[in-house]
């Protein structure tokens, strides 16, 4: 049986400009602390992340815990966001349709279709053993809804202020088998109207 935990990062510096360098805060830092409570038993094997800053600096510790090299994967990360990406009615318009996205912005089947090609590969190159995943909100609920359908808006932004958000997946070869939640932290995603949360 191969495992994987993915780690949503923990809430970013949301004033930070530039979505691929926006940093962690110091308490948020701290918060991440979860994460290694969390793996420190799980004889992880390898660490995959995205190559965002806030996702990498979320697991650094629990790597370096292990002694382990993060890899990066360009497919990993989150959802490129044109603008108005995150306004009211935005998040319940791309659920409603995969292939929906504003002007620059990018689809959930966009999104959905390579972080399912990665994580493939990684499956494959890694059987029966434990990885982590470094993830994000938008990319992680894609992978959710690929193996189930149901999976939509509401468990999308259930998940939404959980940061950081820990879930094991395990697979018997590419077959998903079993899923189990392990922790969250509650803190607000500021990235977003929070009008959306409620509809």
């Amino acid at each position: 049986m191969t495992k994987v935990y993915f780690v949503r990062h923990a809430q970013p510096e949301h004033d930070w400009c530039d979505d691929r360098t926006r940093p962690l805060t110091a308490e948020e830092k701290a918060d991440s602390g979860i994460v290694l409570d969390t793996l420190k038993d799980k004889s992880i094997d390898i660490f995959y992340c995205s190559p965002y800053k806030r996702s990498m600096d979320t697991i650094a510790d629990t790597a370096s815990y292990y002694g382990k090299e993060i890899l990066t994967d360009e497919r990993l990360r989150e959802r490129a966001k044109g603008e108005n990406g995150n306004v009211c009615g935005m998040f319940e318009k791309r659920w409603n349709d995969h292939n929906y996205h504003e002007e620059n912005g990018e689809s959930l089947r966009m999104v959905q279709e390579r972080n399912i090609a990665a994580l493939t590969e990684i499956l494959a190159g890694n059987k029966d053993k434990n990885i982590v995943i470094g993830t994000h909100g938008t990319a992680l609920s894609t992978i959710l809804n690929f193996y189930h359908p149901q999976f939509g808006c509401k468990d999308f932004l259930r998940i939404i202020d959980w940061m950081p958000y820990i879930i094991e997946l395990d697979f018997e070869e590419t077959t998903l088998t079993a899923i189990q939640e392990h922790c969250h932290v509650e803190k607000e995603f500021r990235g977003k109207d929070r009008a959306d949360k409620k509809q």
